[in-house]
């Protein structure tokens, strides 16, 4: 298999990357997505409050200054919040309180923090000036992908003029009840200009769903990724995305507690592969492409 590049990776055994792991739980997270074929990732921030997201930036740099694995596996960050919907259903499991509008001087600041390296920002471009920070972070390398958003048809255009060019985990991020034809999944799907990002578990999408959408898509416009967190590639128990504690149990599911609620996956990217293979109906080597050249080159890396 090709060695895989996961662009949305909170946490990964037994490690969460939204609280302050040390060098050494970094370490040991990177060289078990190696153990799982996954080489290259973006470290995945969530919504939190400024600071925090400026400490969490500036304490991975010094972890990879300071590690050439680190350094080579975590290829930079995603930053998913705080400029998304706070609407309910759309913010997903992220605090609504959080949200806010983009602001460019604050990015800076945490992209200054991050050493340059944020190279994907997921936002809701529905919220006021998204268009203009996307038109502005876009020229610098930056790639801005669509997600936990209500947006009408005309901001998504506006938005793809501005530059976005990905779908953050299409089908999910949204209400679980949507109007029949009018809804984000629908508006985000038929733009043939947005490559498409999927969680391939089979819970994030019923692989039924997965095969429809990935048929929607022109070649070259689908990825798989997994949005794990700490339960990924670790047994099944209690851990923490941020400030939620999750339930993962015998059927991988990652849940609130008492809940039927889920946040983020314990998905590995191999097995999300696999999975792919087998409900797609593609060649090994084919599905492995979705997860490994097609987003490198997608985020502007080599393949």
């Amino acid at each position: 298999m090709s060695a895989l590049f996961d662009i949305q990776v909170n946490g990964f055994a037994g490690v969460d990357f939204q609280g302050s792991p040390a060098r050494a739980e970094v370490r040991h997270a990177c060289e078990q997505l190696h153990a799982h074929g996954t080489t290259r990732i973006l470290a995945t921030f969530i919504t939190d409050a400024p600071d925090a997201l400026a400490k969490k930036f500036a304490a991975f740099e010094a972890h990879r200054r300071a590690d050439p694995l680190i350094a080579a596996t975590i290829a930079g960050y995603h930053l998913e919040g705080p400029y998304l919907s706070a609407e309910p259903g759309y913010r997903g499991a992220h605090p609504g309180e959080l949200m806010k509008d983009p602001a460019a001087a604050e990015f800076a600041r945490w992209q200054d923090a991050a050493g340059g390296a944020i190279r994907l920002v997921t936002i809701a471009p529905e919220r006021a000036g998204a268009i203009e920070f996307i038109a502005e972070i876009t020229p610098r390398g930056v790639r801005v992908a669509l997600g936990h958003t209500n947006a009408d048809e005309r901001q998504i255009d506006e938005a793809i003029r501005a530059g976005a060019t990905l779908c953050t985990h299409l089908g999910n991020g949204c209400p679980a009840d949507l109007p029949r034809h009018d809804n984000i999944v629908q508006r985000l799907l038929a733009r043939d200009e947005l490559i498409a990002c999927f969680i391939p578990d089979g819970v994030h999408l019923p692989p039924f769903v997965l095969r429809n959408l990935v048929r929607a898509k022109p070649p070259g416009k689908v990825l798989l990724t997994t949005d794990a967190m700490a339960a990924a590639g670790a047994p099944p128990g209690r851990y923490r995305i941020g400030a939620l504690e999750m339930d993962v149990g015998a059927d991988r599911i990652v849940r609130l507690p008492g809940a039927k609620t889920f946040a983020g996956s314990a998905l590995t990217l191999d097995t999300g592969v696999a999975n792919a293979a087998k409900w797609l109906g593609l060649p090994p080597a084919a599905a492995a492409e979705l997860a490994s050249s097609i987003p490198a080159r997608a985020l502007g890396f080599a393949a």
